[in-house]
């Protein structure tokens, strides 16, 4: 190493010598602190991973109680879901039913006559219409006031539906007019004896507000088929019957008759027609009377069938909408339970997601079924094929089908069925059906460990199959129209409020379209029910058909 002029010697070297453990111990320092970085990033690494885990473990905790409460909405849902098509079907109720009264109103009422000249022409049998108009009832309005003979016209239909017969219906015509239409007479009398019994039931004095009040009435009688075979006009001579019976005094009935249409119709005595006597102009006076009735009466009945236009218009509307959202329903559950089978993880919870969207299915599944059904039996376009088969076989079919919904119940099912066969034209898979829609229904109507009893056993020319349960039973408000349309008893809503209504109608058009029969009795609420299926039994000259 050279040496600078002026320099002392070994100066350089020492100073080097410092420079170097100058930078050793910076060196060492950097280090140092270096070191210190790395712990402190080490540390905030451990506490960042600490902090994802407690994170992820709050958000699966949240995650899991979200799905929890999704589940929980979802069943509530339903529920609400339910309850909405009560309130539905209470709605359509009210819109068939006088509200005065709670009697089937006029659309309703002529629905029902319809309906039973259908079957009266199909079986060959009689109905009666009696038309009722009160006695005196102006005067009651005049003098005791509109309340007390708002109270009247519902004491009247009340008495008159204790004193018809279960399936009998009694419907409100207008004002202090009442009709009742007798589904199934054997001769005249049955109806002599209802009038009796109505006239009494009347006449039975009754305190109103303070007032004794003692009623009469004036019944008119019409037969069918004797006296006409479409609803207008049973209901028109019915009418005429009972003013000819008013005309005589009231506080009677008569049957409507030739010597009634004739009086009617036929022209008035000279003297009567030019008013020379006082005799004269009263019979004018009647005449103009009887004109004006007339005209009235028509007037009523083209109101009537507007009315009964307007309400099936309305009806089907409010079917359509009943029916969207009952096939809505299900819908909401279902989405959501299949959206939490993709993020849950709780084994209980997955479960309850799976039997929910099961439930829901079959649902659906039942509703579009009842739906088409419904369909074809409104149109008459159900597919019969018939040929020969074994009732025997085809209710033991019915019973292994409906048998593990009872034992899942703890339902005592007795079968007693002859050794067979009763052979029967008939489509095999519809006669199942229809017994297992009825088997069905008693199990479904029927109290966790009830007894339901199936028999079948040869008549005449026929088999009756008789379907019967100790369960709730049907009330007689609902007995008459069980087997219509879209019909469900109040009390069976709160047992199984999914229903539409539909089953028993079904079943009743499958059973005609054999050429059979249906009837349904009980006792009363909670006696259970019966359902008697009267099927003809097969004849040589039976072919195998398709309708």
């Amino acid at each position: 190493m050279d040496n600078k002029p002026g320099a002392r010697p070994g100066t350089g070297k020492d100073q080097r010598k410092q420079q170097v453990s100058v930078a050793t111990d910076t060196l060492a320092l950097l280090n140092h602190q270096t070191d210190a970085v790395r712990a402190e990033l080490a540390g905030l690494q451990r506490n960042l991973a600490d902090v994802q885990l407690n994170l992820s473990g709050l958000r699966a905790t949240e995650l899991r109680e979200a799905n929890e409460q999704l589940v929980l909405a979802a069943l509530h849902a339903e529920t609400i879901a339910e309850n909405a098509v009560g309130h539905l079907d209470e709605l359509a109720r009210s819109s068939q039913h006088d509200a005065l009264t709670d009697t089937p109103n006029r659309a309703l009422m002529l629905d029902r006559l319809e309906h039973a000249i259908a079957l009266a022409q199909r079986h060959r049998t009689r109905i009666a219409v009696l038309f009722l108009d009160l006695d005196d009832f102006k005067q009651i309005n005049d003098t005791l006031g509109h309340a007390v003979g708002d109270a009247v016209v519902q004491l009247v239909a009340r008495r008159l539906e204790a004193a018809v017969r279960h399936s009998d219906t009694v419907s409100r015509h207008g004002g202090d007019e009442f009709l009742v239409l007798m589904a199934e007479i054997t001769q005249p009398s049955d109806a002599a004896l209802i009038g009796e019994k109505i006239l009494a039931e009347l006449a039975a004095p009754s305190r109103i507000d303070g007032h004794l009040i003692s009623l009469s009435a004036s019944i008119g009688i019409a037969l069918f088929p004797e006296d006409g075979d479409d609803a207008a006009t049973l209901i028109t001579r019915a009418d005429a019957a009972m003013y000819n019976c008013k005309n005589q005094g009231g506080g009677n009935f008569q049957f409507y008759s030739e010597a009634i249409f004739r009086a009617r119709s036929l022209p008035r005595p000279p003297e009567e027609r030019d008013g020379s006597s006082a005799a004269g102009q009263n019979s004018a006076m009647r005449t103009l009377r009887d004109a004006n009735e007339q005209l009235v009466l028509a007037a009523l009945t083209a109101q009537g069938l507007e009315a009964q236009t307007a309400q099936k218009h309305e009806r089907q509307a409010r079917f359509m909408a009943m029916v969207a959202h009952e096939l809505r329903n299900p819908l909401t559950p279902i989405r959501t339970a299949a959206g939490l089978l993709k993020s849950v993880h709780s084994k209980a919870l997955l479960e309850a997601a799976r039997e929910l969207i099961e439930n829901q299915v079959r649902h659906m599944s039942r509703l579009v079924e009842d739906l088409l059904d419904s369909a074809r039996a409104s149109t008459g376009t159900f597919r019969i094929e018939m040929t020969t088969v074994d009732l025997v076989d085809v209710l033991g079919r019915a019973v292994e089908v409906c048998h593990p919904a009872m034992a899942a119940r703890q339902q005592r099912l007795t079968v007693r069925l002859p050794p067979g066969p009763l052979n029967i034209p008939a489509d095999a898979v519809r006669v199942a059906q229809i017994f297992c829609n009825l088997l069905d229904n008693a199990s479904a109507y029927t109290p966790r460990g009830g007894e339901i009893v199936l028999v079948g056993e040869p008549s005449d020319h026929a088999v009756v199959v008789t379907v019967s349960d100790n369960g709730v039973g049907i009330s007689p408000a609902r007995l008459p129209t069980i087997f219509e349309l879209f019909v469900r008893d109040e009390r069976s809503l709160a047992i199984r409020s999914s229903s539409l209504g539909i089953g028993l109608a079904v079943v009743r058009d499958l059973v005609e379209a054999h050429g059979g029969a249906i009837v349904a009795r009980s006792p009363g609420e909670n006696l259970g029910s019966e359902f008697v299926v009267t099927l003809p039994l097969y004849r040589q000259s039976d072919a195998p058909i398709i309708a």
